[in-house]
C-alpha cells in the first residue's frame, strides 16, 4: 500500500536558526538571540549562566543564521523544484510583538510571515507552523521569569489570537510548542527559566510546563473556534529507550525514562495528566499549579495529531556510571555497541525509528506527523562544485523505509514527514554550520563567514525522487 495519496513530504526549520534578520523591522529580542556559539552555549540554554543582553566579542549565530530574511523566495523555490507538499517553519514572536505584551502587533513581521505563506501557496506547498519553537521575549522573561508566571499564558494567546485569525486562509496546520519535553533538559531555551540559588528547579520547570500545556489546550480550542478546518498538533522530542540489558532493573529505568518523555504528551492527547507524572512529580518535591478550570481545559481540548522528531533511540541503564555515554540531541544516553554513530556521536537507528512510531501510535491512537528527521555532518565541496552526500541519502533511505514498514506492515496512520534542516541552518545544541542536515547547501562557516550562496547538494535530486514517486523510488 505504501504512503497514501496526499501524504505531506517536505522540511523543517525554525526561525531562529535560520532567519537571521534580528535587528531588522522592529523584531524585539529574544531568549535564543543570547545562545552563544562555543562552550557557554549549553550553560545558557540549561538556564545555568544568565545573559540579559547581547555581549561585545561574543558571536551569537541566530543574528545572521543562513539569511532567509533576504532569501525566503529563493529557498522556497528551491523547495518546490525538489516537490515539497509541506514546509514546516516557526514564527519568531519578537517579530509580532516586540516585547510580547504590546497592544498592537507589529505590521512588518505580520507582513513578512504572511508573504512566506503567500510564497508557498505559490507554489502549492502547504505551510506547517510551529506557533513557539524555543522562542520568548526577553521582556517577558525580565518581567515575569518566562513561563513559571502564568500570566505569560495570556501574552502568548494574545499572539496566537494574532495569527489565527490574519493567516486564517494561509495556514491549517500549526503546533503549539516544540519539543515541549525540553523544559526538563534546555529549560533556558524551552521556557525562558534561569535558576537562582538553591532554587527547587524541578518545581520551576513543572510549573512551566504546566502552563505551556494549559496554553496549548486554550489555543487548540481558540484554532477550532476562528477555523473548523485548523489542525492542531503537539510536538515531542521522541526516540525510545532500550533497557541496557534484559535485567529488570534497566528494564524499568528504560520504562521511567520513556515516561519522562511522554507524560506532556500524554497530557495534550488524553486531557490529563496520568497517575505516574504525577506521583514522579511529587518525588521530585514539587507540584503542578492548577487553578480552577485548568483540568477542564485540559480535558476538553486534546491536539488533533502528534508531531515529533526522531534523530536516534536511545538506551537507559540503573548503572550507567558503568558504561560509556553518548549524547543524543541533548539527552543523556548509554552507548548502544549494536549501532553505528554519527560525527557527532548521535546513534543511527532506522529500526528505532519504527519502534518509536509505533509506540507512540499505540499510545495515543491519533495520527502522527514526523517532522523532524536527518542526520549532522560535514560536507565537502568537490573540485567540480558537487556535494556528494551519500551518507545523508543512505540514513534518509532507511529512516523512510522504516517508517513505510510502519505505515504498510503495523497499519500507523501518518499524515506527513520533513526531514529537519531542509536547508543547511545552525546547530540548536551546538550553533555550529559545520554540523550541516539540508539538501541545499549554504556557504557559511561556524564563525559566520560566507557568502551565503546556496548550493544543491546529491540529496537534492534524490529527495526530489522520492517525493515524485511518493516514496517508492529510494534507490
Amino acid at each position: 500500500m505504501g504512503f497514501k495519496e496526499g501524504f505531506l513530504w517536505g522540511g523543517a526549520t525554525a526561525a531562529n536558526q535560520v532567519e537571521g534578520g534580528v535587528f531588522e523591522d522592529g523584531r524585539g529580542l529574544a531568549n535564543v538571540d543570547l545562545m552563544p556559539y562555543g562552550k557557554e552555549r549549553y550553560l545558557v540554554g540549561t538556564g545555568k549562566k544568565i545573559s540579559n543582553c547581547i555581549e561585545k566579542d561574543v558571536y551569537y549565530p541566530s543574528h545572521q543564521a543562513v539569511d532567509f530574511y533576504y532569501h525566503y523566495k529563493e529557498d522556497i523555490a528551491l523547495m518546490a523544484e525538489m516537490g515539497f507538499k509541506t514546509f514546516r517553519l516557526s514564527i519568531a514572536w519578537t517579530r509580532i510583538f516586540p516585547n510580547g505584551d504590546e497592544e498592537k502587533p507589529n505590521e512588518a513581521g505580520l507582513k513578512f510571515y504572511e508573504n512566506i505563506f503567500k510564497e508557498c501557496k505559490k507554489y502549492g506547498i502547504e505551510p506547517l507552523v510551529t506557533i513557539n519553537h524555543f522562542d520568548c521575549p526577553m521582556y517577558l522573561i525580565n518581567k515575569f521569569g518566562g513561563w513559571r508566571s502564568r500570566k505569560m499564558i495570556d501574552c502568548y494567546m494574545k499572539l496566537v489570537q494574532v495569527l489565527f485569525r490574519r493567516y486564517k486562509e494561509l495556514v491549517r496546520y500549526w503546533l503549539t510548542f516544540n519539543e515541549i519535553n525540553m523544559i526538563l533538559h534546555f529549560p533556558f531555551v524551552a521556557a525562558g527559566l534561569r535558576f537562582e540559588e538553591g532554587e527547587n528547579q524541578y518545581q520551576a520547570m513543572i510549573t512551566a510546563a504546566h502552563h505551556e500545556l494549559v496554553a496549548s489546550a486554550l489555543v487548540t480550542k481558540m484554532a477550532h473556534q476562528i477555523n473548523p478546518e485548523n489542525q492542531i498538533g503537539c510536538m515531542l522530542a521522541a526516540g525510545s529507550y532500550y533497557p541496557e540489558t534484559c535485567r529488570p532493573e534497566d528494564y524499568w529505568k528504560a520504562l521511567c525514562d520513556n515516561r519522562e518523555s511522554y507524560m506532556f504528551i500524554d497530557v495534550q492527547s488524553r486531557g490529563y495528566y496520568p497517575a505516574y507524572a504525577l506521583k514522579w512529580i511529587e518525588s521530585k518535591n514539587a507540584s503542578v499549579p492548577f487553578v480552577e478550570g485548568d483540568k477542564e481545559i485540559l480535558r476538553k481540548n486534546t491536539v488533533d495529531f502528534i508531531s515529533f522528531s526522531y534523530y536516534s533511540s536511545r538506551v537507559s541503564s540503573a548503572s550507567p556510571e558503568k558504561g560509556k555515554q553518548t549524547e543524543s540531541n541533548i539527552f543523556a544516553s548509554v552507548f548502544n555497541p549494536y549501532l553505528e554513530s554519527s560525527e557527532w556521536g548521535w546513534q543511527i537507528d532506522p529500526l528505532g525509528f519504527r519502534i518509536t512510531i509505533n509506540e507512540l501510535y499505540d499510545r495515543y491512537q491519533k495520527p502522527l506527523f514526523v517532522v523532524e528527521n536527518g542526520i549532522g555532518a560535514k560536507d565537502i565541496i568537490e573540485e567540480d562544485g558537487t556535494i556528494q552526500d551519500d551518507y545523508r541519502i543512505d540514513y534518509l533511505r532507511k529512516h523512510i523505509q522504516a517508517m513505510k514498514e510502519a505505515i504498510e506492515d503495523d497499519g500507523v496512520d501518518i499524515l506527513g514527514y520533513t526531514t529537519w534542516g531542509c536547508i543547511d541552518l545552525i546547530s540548536n545544541g551546538t550553533g555550529e554550520m559545520e554540523k550541516r542536515y539540508g539538501f541545499i547547501y549554504v556557504d557559511r562557516d561556524n564563525l559566520g563567514n560566507g557568502t551565503f550562496k546556496r548550493i544543491k547538494k546529491k540529496s537534492f535530486y534524490w529527495y526530489k525522487k522520492v517525493i515524485e514517486t511518493n516514496g517508492e523510488d529510494l534507490s
